[in-house]
Order: C-alpha cells, then structure tokens, then sequence
C-alpha cells in the first residue's frame, strides 16, 4: 500500500511539475515583458497608459473568447490523449484553428474599421480618443495569427508538451520587447512612434511566433499536432455535436467573464483616467506573482482530463481533492510575496504620488483575495471543465461577475463615488462566491466524466 501511494505521489507531482513549470515560465516572462511595455509606454504619458488600457479591453475580450473556444477543444484534446486517439487530437485542433480565425477575422474588422466605437465605450476623450484609435488600427491587423497561435499552443499543453509553446513565446515576447523600445522612442535611427509603435511591434512579434510554432511543430513528423489539411478537416457531425453540448457553456463563460470585466474598466473609468492606469498597473504587478498558480491550474485540466479519458475516474478525483488544497495554499503564498513588492511600486514605475498610492491600495486588496484567485482558477479551468461539467462552471462565473461584481462596481463608482480601492474590493467579493458554492460541487464528484468514450456524450 505504500509503495502504491508513493508511486502515486511521485507520478502526480512530477507529472504536474512537467507540465506547470514551463507555462509558468512562459507567464512569467510574458507578464515580466508586459510590465516592461506598460513602464515603456508610461514613460510617455498617462494618457497614453490609460489609451492603450482602454484599446486593449477589445483585444482582452476577443483572447477570452478564443479561450473559451481552446478551453473546449482542450477538454477533448486532453482525454483523447489519455485515450491515445492522434486522429480525433488533429480533427479536434482543426476544428479549434477554423473557429478562432473566424473570430479573429471579426475583430480585425472591428479594430481597424470601428476604433472610435471601442474608445467611446470607455468615454475617452481628446488626445486618449487618438491614441486608442491610432493603436487598435495597427494592432487589429495581428488577431488572426495571435488566434491560430494560442491554438496551436493550447493544444500543445493538452497532449503534455508544453516547453514549446513556452520557448516560442518566449522568443516572441523578447521580441516585442526589443521593438517596443526602438519605436516607442526612437531609439537608433527608429522613427519615434510611441503608442503606434507598441501596436506594430506586438503585430511584428505574433506573426514571428505563429510563423516558429508551425515550424517547429511540422519539423517534427510524430508531433501529435503534425496534421495535414485532410487531417484537421476530419472531425464529424458526432463531434460537433458533443463539442456544442460541452464547449457551448465554455464559451458563454468567456464571453461573459470577459464583458463582465469590461464592465468594471467601464466602471472604473467614471472614477478617472488614474483610476484606470492605477488598476492597469496594480493588474500588471500582480500577474506577475500569479504565474505559478496558473501554471498549476492548466497542469490541473490536462492531468484531469488525461486521467477521465484513460478510464481512471478515481485517480482523477483524488488528484482534483489534492489541486484543490495545492492551489489554496500556492495562493496564500503568492499574496504573501505580492504583499513585500508593493513597497517597490514607485521604483518601477516611477509613477506620480497619487497614481502609486491608488496602486499600493488595489494591490493590498489583491493580496488578501489571492488563495480565493488561485483557488477558482484550478476549479473552474481546471476541475469543473476537464470533466465536462461546463455548465456549472458557467453558473459560478455568472452568479460570481454579473450578479456580485458588476452591480458592486457600478455601485462603488456611480453611486457612493468610492476611491478605486475600495470599488476594487466591493468587485473581490466574487472570488468567496466561487469557492464556496464551487468546492461542495468538487466533493460531490458529480464534475468526472468520459467524454472521448465511443458511447459517450456530453
């Protein structure tokens, strides 16, 4: 029995670790370059922080939704690879490429041809209006590779090799980086561009990775993702209609999730323009510090949904019960450490007293909600849909944004005209809904089921 047990551990851990680590680097660097792009383009003005905040809640909307339509595919890429079936992995990838190329055609149009609409949503005005406008109509034009990118990408995490998407993204981030600073400013005979030239460095640095993903997929001709056209055309009516029935949820969930928190930059912009870049910069501190935690939550949905499509339910719910303490803890942790950073703000940033100080606030407010974050990150992305149980994770998103934090933030703001602190706080409250209406759902097993087995459907 013990022998048993620890063979269990040791495979359960390092299995997680294998998968977590490197999508932890990856968001690591990602949300490092990303603070290095918001410090570039502060530099500049607040206004253009607050334009470019404002611009990218398109791009924000449009990555949730592909999320969601990759979160689906990824249910059944991950039990498919727990079954061994490389045929329905291609299929399934296919079907996941068309759909957000679909999409990202959609936002392109919108970003390019309709900027001021976006703007105006957020009530930006003057030389915010023109800034947002010139930044989505450059940045609108890399949607579709961004899209076909995060898929490919997603899909590499759902059959357990996650260093590529990693090393790739990496290289891309590196470069956007490095061209955020000769046309933000510039720099060795760059024309200076500032907020344009973030826009067109981004766009230059996700054809980059989209164009190394494919080749270093296709170099590789036993790479589960190797699949020729005929291949990721393969799926099937059966298919699609147990995607619809698992993955609908999934998407409604992104979709309103990502308007939900829209609505809160909507909210937090009748407070002001600091308000705005104040929670853009305490965001960007903070995801920093979530890496790890949302590394282990997608390690979480693979080695779930892995385990159900193999037949082994009860491994799979055990390893959901130790997620579950494993990300709790992991986020008391990460609030622990966010908490000694705050003191550094103003060194990073260099912002102005009343900017950094709206800053330390909001930050204090994500330390204390951080284990409930990392928490329902793992239960909703992790538990709840790699066992297809989508609509009740659908439940908690909305009951959780659209009937606690979107009233609560249009109440703080509107109403009792609060400091962005504390309307960031009234928002958090969210966070206790999940965990306590979600875990009784975990306990109670009803999330674990097969949806690769032949007789099966969603």
């Amino acid at each position: 029995m013990t022998s048993t047990k620890t063979k269990f551990d040791k495979t359960f851990f390092k299995t997680m670790l294998a998968i977590a680590i490197p999508i932890s680097i990856q968001n690591l660097i990602s949300s490092s370059l990303n603070m290095i792009d918001i410090l570039m383009i502060g530099r500049v003005s607040e206004n253009a922080l607050a334009a470019v905040g404002m611009a990218n809640q398109l791009f924000f909307f449009f990555m949730l939704i592909s999320f969601g339509i990759c979160s689906g595919a990824g249910i059944f890429i991950s039990q498919y690879w727990g079954k061994k079936d490389i045929t329905k992995i291609k299929s399934t990838l296919g079907f996941a490429i068309i759909a957000v190329a679909i999409i990202g055609l959609i936002f392109s149009f919108v970003a390019i041809v309709l900027p001021k609409y976006i703007m105006m949503v957020f009530d930006a005005k003057g030389e915010v209006m023109e800034l947002g406008v010139s930044y989505l109509r450059i940045i609108g034009i890399s949607y579709v590779v961004t899209a076909i990118s995060f898929a490919y990408g997603f899909s590499c995490r759902s059959v357990q090799k996650a260093n590529m998407p990693m090393i790739v993204s990496s290289i891309s981030l590196l470069i956007n980086t490095g061209l955020n600073y000769l046309l933000i400013f510039g720099k060795f005979g760059f024309p200076e561009m500032g907020v344009s030239g973030a826009a067109l460095a981004t766009t230059i640095a996700r054809f980059t990775e989209l164009f190394l993903m494919i080749l270093i997929i296709y170099r590789d001709k036993t790479h589960p993702l190797a699949a020729n056209i005929k291949e990721l055309m393969a799926f099937d009516k059966d298919f699609l209609k147990k995607y619809y029935v698992t993955a609908t949820p999934v998407i409604i969930n992104e979709m309103m999730w990502s308007l939900g928190t829209i609505m809160y930059s909507v909210a937090y912009s009748r407070v002001g323009t600091t308000a705005i870049a104040a929670v853009q910069v305490a965001n960007t501190v903070s995801n920093i510090f979530m890496v790890g935690s949302m590394g282990v939550g997608n390690a979480c949905a693979v080695m779930l949904g892995s385990e159900l499509g193999a037949g082994r339910d009860e491994i799979a719910i055990q390893y959901a019960k130790r997620f579950c303490v494993i990300t709790f803890s992991i986020g008391a942790g990460v609030g622990l450490l966010l908490y000694t950073s705050i003191p550094l703000v103003n060194t990073w940033f260099g912002v102005t007293p009343n900017l950094e100080q709206s800053v330390r606030n909001i930050l204090l407010v994500k330390c204390f909600f951080s284990p409930f974050v990392t928490f329902n990150t793992a239960l909703i992305i992790g538990i709840l849909r790699s066992g297809g149980d989508t609509k009740y994770a659908l439940f908690l998103e909305m009951g959780g944004v659209w009937f606690i934090g979107v009233p609560m933030a249009f109440l703080g703001a509107l109403w009792f005209k609060l400091p962005i602190h504390f309307i960031v706080l009234m928002v958090s409250f969210e966070e206790f809904f999940k965990t306590i209406v979600g875990l009784p759902r975990v306990l109670s097993n009803k999330w674990a089921k097969n949806l690769v087995d032949d007789t099966a459907l969603a």
